[in-house]
């Protein structure tokens, strides 16, 4: 699941991007302001997301900001020469600038790899499917041009967070067909969203009110972004948006039936969804949910079984986890390698405030050297 909220910046960095996960506790009070006509609710979040500065400087890294195809970049690599041609790290970032700028010192530092943060158009200046098609343009771009960074052709890798890793997988299965292009190294997921269609796996029931995305939350604010009438959230919570031959057809891939039993311990009791009735109306409000575009987990296995290597990180008390593990799922039953870090005491959006001394969990290190460690083998 994504939502771009647009948060203001110098000149000099690229938009980013505010989505369910960075929901903080008076977003009520942005709809109220909202109804008093004084200010939006996303005008309210990028206020309260300004106040956080990103500290991006660094000594060890040549930090650029440039344009690929018209998209704006900020392109991370190490001031060392480098023996030989390094890796090349395309990373869609899932939160606020302050997240794309350290998560992407951290990597190109790390792992001594050229590290390309894509500042993608934001919702809702910018339409949906507009982020894709950012990504996807800067990502091409990047490939045809990888000499000009001293970056191997065989050794690019498509990494993101949350909605960015929905990016990252998108724009993989759009570029297995390419044959004019490198083949993507690896794709690195972390705490993907990934589907519209079900929002009543284990995880979304055990995870419902876990601060900081909460379940009602991630249908909103996907609304918000598809600039969609909020007004039917309750009716796609209870799945009325899927009509039943799209509902059996994907059961195969998107079901709890397929979430490992360890997984279904903690506050989870087999349910059956609330009374289902399909309303074509809503379907037609939300269809663009059901795109493999934004739900890439309803992608083909043909498509699927041509993917790279991948790595999925998923957090237990996250509404989303079962997203990871669906696609892990789908990508070893087509012979993908898969390497999976669970971790059992992270949240979506853990990583929002690493490095920023006692307000960073120790969890966060944990996954971002994890993620390293993987990075650093290929």
């Amino acid at each position: 699941m994504s939502v771009f909220l647009t948060t203001s910046q110098s000149p000099l960095v690229p938009k980013y991007s505010l989505e369910p996960r960075f929901l903080p506790p008076n977003s009520s009070l942005g709809r109220i302001l909202e109804k008093l006509g004084i200010c939006s609710d996303i005008s309210l979040l990028r206020f309260l997301l300004d106040g956080i500065p990103p500290k991006w400087r660094d000594s060890k890294l040549l930090i650029r900001d440039l344009k690929f195809a018209e998209v704006p970049v900020r392109v991370y690599q190490a001031k060392a020469p480098s023996v030989g041609q390094r890796r090349g790290v395309l990373y869609f970032h899932g939160g606020a600038g302050t997240l794309g700028s350290i998560m992407c010192r951290y990597i190109a530092r790390k792992t001594d790899s050229v590290v390309v943060s894509v500042g993608y158009r934001l919702a809702p200046e910018y339409l949906y499917p507009s982020q894709y098609w950012d990504c996807l343009n800067a990502t091409i771009h990047f490939m045809r041009n990888v000499e000009d960074y001293q970056v191997d052709p065989a050794r690019i890798i498509l990494c993101g967070d949350s909605c960015g890793a929905n990016f990252a997988t998108a724009i993989c299965q759009i570029l297995v067909s390419r044959t004019d292009l490198p083949k993507i190294r690896a794709q690195v997921l972390i705490y993907p969203g990934l589907q519209g269609l079900d929002f009543y796996l284990p995880s979304y029931q055990q995870n419902r009110a876990v601060p900081i995305l909460f379940r009602d939350r991630v249908v909103y604010l996907c609304l918000r972004y598809l600039s969609k009438d909020t007004s039917v959230v309750e009716d796609v919570l209870k799945g009325s948006h899927v009509p039943e031959d799209m509902k059996l057809k994907y059961k195969k891939w998107i079901s709890a039936d397929n979430i490992p039993e360890e997984f279904k311990i903690r506050g989870y009791k087999p349910q059956k969804p609330p009374s289902y009735t399909y309303k074509h109306d809503v379907h037609e409000v939300v269809k663009q949910m059901l795109e493999v575009m934004f739900s890439p987990l309803l992608a083909e296995d043909t498509i699927v079984s041509q993917l790279p290597e991948s790595y999925i990180l998923t957090c237990e008390f996250d509404v989303l986890r079962d997203d990871g593990l669906l696609y892990k799922k789908r990508l070893e039953d087509n012979g993908v390698r898969v390497t999976w870090y669970h971790n059992e005491d992270g949240f979506h959006g853990v990583l929002t405030l690493f490095g920023y001394g006692i307000f960073s969990f120790p969890s966060a290190k944990k996954i971002l050297d994890n993620t390293v460690n993987f990075i650093k083998k290929l």
